[in-house]
């Protein structure tokens, strides 16, 4: 007897394919990429309007604030997996 292949459907992804599959996966990610959209645009505007503060302060305050929000995230997301996985299990059924 031949062992039957598993068959496999493949198709490249588009990029939108693959931002809706991983979003899916990983809820945190699309938040992440919407809070680095946030921090970019606030950065640009706070950087034009920074008056006489020297432009490498300036960047050096923005790295470390940068680096919060990310740790923050990180933080955030490991809780909320830890949460899930530990202690919001569905309880088990027993059959007799």
């Amino acid at each position: 007897m031949a062992q039957e292949k598993p068959v496999f459907d493949y198709h490249e992804e588009t990029h939108a394919e693959k931002l809706a599959r991983k979003s899916k996966e990983s809820p945190f990610m699309v938040i992440g990429l919407a809070g680095l959209a946030t921090a970019v645009g606030y950065g640009g505007y706070a950087f034009k309007n920074r008056g006489t503060m020297s432009t490498s302060v300036y960047l050096m305050q923005f790295r470390v604030i940068s680096q919060g929000l990310v740790v923050g995230a990180l933080t955030a997301g490991m809780a909320y997996t830890l949460y899930n996985n530990h202690f919001n299990k569905p309880k088990a059924v027993h059959e007799n």
